[in-house]
């Protein structure tokens, strides 16, 4: 008799055999999960002040589950906060991520986000009004929006949702990747979610100028470059590992490592995202099924797969093998009108895995 079989004596009767095998009970499918996904935004204290027109829209849909900002939490010629400055800038905001956070408290489900350029890499700029030490920024980014690592952003009257954060999964070998806090992973509907702190400006890869010279340090800009890089390849290395068995996977990150106007004459460049994107490529070609990349940073939707083809304009920029299974999806930023937010509905039982549409919720025609 198997182990774990269980046997019913009847007497007078033709003994009968029950055995139940735990793994041969199938596990009950997996429902579609509805994700709305935003980013660049809000770019004006008079986005700020029509937040509630966001956060209702997304609330009052039934499908939505999850909120995903893709960073960019104000816009590139907005101040930063002066965190940790003194004195703190005349042209800083030191208030303004607090009422970010503020209006993210107002989603009803949990909210991921991931920090964008704006907020920490790009504070030194002139433009910015050199209002921060972009280290110092992500020091208070990370203290204000990720104070419970392995916890998201609660919604309103709700706890956060439970998620793998770097800064307790890191390989003890790799100390140095347990500040990253902000890089989480978890998995829902069958599907791998992996965020990763991967800013514009050709991450990071401009040096700290403005404001008296005193953000100019390039020894601390490549070893924050450094570290950031090796951890994010690290974690993603760990996502699609988790991701063995599943139906897809999403990332998500601030950046678009495809932005054509960073390759004209003057623009940012595109060369340091070249390892980031070629581990992708090799990940996703492994992987075989349906993986999306969701990025912000250029402001205007767009969905297409940049490294399908690998002698295209896109495929071109990084060097990779073809990738035929990788999408990107570019959300609709604040600066552009309609305003919208990109309904993602993920479906472990379809082919594709992934749809979405975008939801109007400001200036609609």
């Amino acid at each position: 008799m198997k182990k774990g079989c269980l046997v019913l004596a009847v007497i007078g009767a033709v003994a009968s055999m029950s055995c139940m095998n735990s793994a041969a009970v199938a596990a009950p499918p997996s429902k579609p999960l509805t994700v709305a996904v935003f980013g660049d935004w809000p770019y004006s204290d008079a986005l700020l002040a029509n937040a509630p027109l966001l956060y209702n829209s997304v609330n009052n849909d039934p499908d939505v589950k999850l909120v995903i900002h893709v960073g960019d939490i104000h816009s590139g010629s907005m101040p930063c906060t002066g965190a940790g400055l003194n004195p703190i800038p005349a042209t800083s905001k030191p208030l303004w991520n607090q009422g970010v956070f503020n209006i993210f408290q107002q989603f009803k489900d949990p909210v991921v986000y991931t920090p964008g350029d704006n907020e920490w890499t790009d504070c030194h700029k002139t433009k910015e009004g050199s209002s921060g030490d972009p280290l110092k920024e992500l020091a208070a980014v990370r203290n204000l929006f990720f104070p419970y690592p392995g916890v998201t952003l609660g919604g309103v009257g709700k706890e956060g949702k439970e998620v793998e954060s770097q800064a307790d999964e890191f390989e003890e070998e790799y100390p140095a990747d347990a500040q990253f806090v902000e890089n989480v992973m978890w998995k829902q509907s069958q599907v791998v979610f992996v965020t990763l702190n991967v800013p514009g400006s050709n991450n990071d890869g401009l040096p700290w100028k403005g404001g008296t010279g005193s953000f100019l340090n390039e020894d601390a800009r490549n070893k924050e470059v450094a570290e950031r890089n090796a951890a994010n390849l690290r974690w993603l290395d760990k996502a699609f590992h988790k991701a063995k068995k599943a139906a897809g996977v999403v990332i998500a990150l601030q950046a678009n490592m495809w932005d054509p106007e960073a390759l004209l004459p003057g623009g940012d460049g595109l060369n340091n995202y070249d390892a980031f994107v070629q581990a992708l490529a090799n990940h996703a070609v492994a992987f075989g099924r349906p993986v999306l990349l969701l990025n912000g940073d250029s402001h205007l939707y767009g969905a297409d797969q940049p490294l399908a083809d690998a002698t295209s304009a896109t495929g071109m920029i990084h060097h990779t093998q073809a990738v035929p299974n990788l999408t990107r999806i570019t959300v609709q930023g604040s600066t552009n009108t309609p305003n919208e937010w990109l309904k993602l509905t993920i479906d472990p039982s379809s082919a594709n895995v992934f749809t979405w549409s975008n939801v109007c919720y400001l200036a609609c025609s």
